[in-house]
């Protein structure tokens, strides 16, 4: 199977690269979370995380940390460890070594659903849809992870099942007009487009209500039109108040919209900083060029 182009440094457009701080778009969702957190704040923080599957090391010891508010690039060459890192931060994979703290707590060893519940969503590297349930419905999926209905009431149709009905289908509504695709929402996922099943996977997740948003390439495959859209949308979501954590190979997008970039290769952590300071950095460059560090 061909590995998908990674471009290099010396393909990353410094002029198109816009500053973060650029007027977004409005298009908020109505029912956005009202947040206090002050910008700044850690809020995620990978603490000397070592991850090894047999003899073979996946992450070696990775430290960084998120800041509330911000966007923050995790990238590197194929195989580097980015997805295995955000396995580790969401309960797929439990770190061999060190710690995860989110908001101040550990979330090693937690559930996957508890992690949701906790504020982590998540998307993925290949879209993970219902593929025989409506647009909507698997908003409302995403929805029902804060809902407290009991199976008593769900099975009799209590006056609370209906009342976190409506509320998610109406939440729900509202995450599908903010993405873009409300017009798809009475149509089976496995009939949307590729591009909007991406944004469906997107709004899905936003409906869990997160504080950390982690977006798994979700730039794969678009054109370059869709991908100034989804660069638009990004920014949106910060702008309600959540944090955004993202994977990408589209190195356009990744220092058109980040605040601070990790890099990493083969398991490790090379680079940290600001978009032009990672873009500048000699191991950097070297890591994508396949060159030694001295010949970069």
């Amino acid at each position: 199977m061909t590995e998908p182009h990674q471009e290099t440094p010396e393909e990353w457009d410094r002029e198109n690269a816009r500053p973060v701080d650029e007027a977004a778009p409005t298009g908020k969702p109505a029912s956005a979370p009202a947040r206090n957190d002050v910008r700044g704040d850690v809020l995620l923080e990978v603490d000397h995380v070592t991850l090894r599957f047999g003899g073979v090391v996946a992450l070696n010891d990775v430290s960084f940390s998120l800041r509330k508010g911000e966007i923050f690039g995790l990238i590197g060459p194929n195989g580097a460890g980015k997805t295995t890192c955000f396995n580790a931060m969401t309960g797929v994979y439990r770190p061999t070594e060190g710690a995860i703290r989110f908001q101040g707590e550990s979330i090693v060893g937690k559930k996957k659903h508890q992690i949701t519940r906790g504020g982590i969503a998540r998307t993925f590297q290949n879209v993970r849809l219902f593929p025989e349930m409506t647009a909507l419905e698997n908003v409302m999926v995403g929805a029902d992870a804060h809902h407290k209905t009991s199976v008593i009431s769900a099975l009799f149709r209590l006056p609370r099942f209906w009342r976190e009905e409506k509320s998610g289908r109406q939440r729900s509504l509202e995450l599908l007009r903010f993405v873009g695709i409300a017009h798809r929402a009475g149509d089976v996922s496995r009939n949307l487009s590729y591009g909007e099943q991406r944004r469906l996977e997107i709004a899905r997740a936003l409906a869990t209500n997160p504080t950390l948003l982690c977006l798994d390439e979700p730039a794969a495959g678009f054109n370059p039109a869709e991908k100034e859209d989804l660069l638009q949308l990004i920014r949106r979501i910060r702008d309600t108040g959540v944090t955004v954590l993202l994977i990408e190979h589209d190195m356009r997008l990744v220092m058109g919209v980040t605040d601070r970039i990790v890099v990493l290769e083969f398991g490790k952590k090379i680079a940290e900083g600001t978009p032009a300071e990672v873009r500048d950095n000699p191991a950097v460059i070297a890591a994508y060029l396949g060159v030694p560090t001295d010949a970069a």
